[in-house]
């Protein structure tokens, strides 16, 4: 599976593919939300789009001399757990500390010069896998390529090294003020694993 149609079709049957109106972890409204979640709980179905990312980003020239995979908790622990395990490396995870700030915890660390890979499930501005980029520099590792299953930027999120993904959606988003849903007197909903 590797093709944008096939991976939509995934989260269509499995109930991820979500119609509404949304208030995304970026604060944006949305009339449509991906919520990985139902899909990955599929072992067969994250170990499918684990091995199809892990092969993207191999074509893409980033994941070869990798020494570790790390994605965002809680949206990217389970694909980017997938996808290091088909480049057959490890993988951390950060998690937000009790100020919400990204950090690592449970005893990860990062080496200096270690080459990294970011994962996350879906991107729309890219401001988590950016936070987990500034901390692997910080560590004096180097994150050489992003992925995610879904983009739904458009490719337009600039996280300043190269990345890819399964599919790629330009998804209309809304600033609150100006959310044609808001001012039609539609009810926000906040899914995802970040309260509103």
């Amino acid at each position: 599976m590797a093709s944008d149609t096939e991976v939509l079709q995934l989260f269509q049957q499995t109930g991820a593919y979500l119609r509404g109106h949304f208030r995304l972890t970026s604060g944006l409204h949305s009339g449509s939300y991906l919520q990985s979640a139902l899909v990955l709980a599929h072992p067969a179905h994250a170990e499918t789009l684990g091995r199809a990312l892990a092969e993207k980003l191999r074509e893409f020239g980033g994941a070869e001399g990798v020494d570790l995979v790390i994605s965002p908790a809680l949206g990217g622990l389970i694909i980017g757990h997938e996808v290091a395990r088909a480049l057959g490396t490890r993988f951390l995870f950060t998690e937000r500390d009790a100020d919400r700030k990204m950090s690592l915890r449970r005893g990860f660390t990062l080496g200096r010069g270690e080459r990294v890979v970011v994962v996350e499930d879906v991107i729309t501005t890219g401001g988590s896998t950016m936070e987990v980029i500034e901390i692997v520099r910080a560590a004096g590792a180097v994150p050489v390529v992003a992925g995610s299953i879904i983009d739904r930027s458009g490719g337009a999120a600039d996280l300043g090294i190269p990345r890819a993904a399964l599919v790629t959606l330009k998804v209309e988003a809304f600033q609150p003020d100006a959310c044609p849903m808001c001012q039609a007197g539609e009810p926000v909903v906040k899914p995802g694993s970040r309260p509103a």
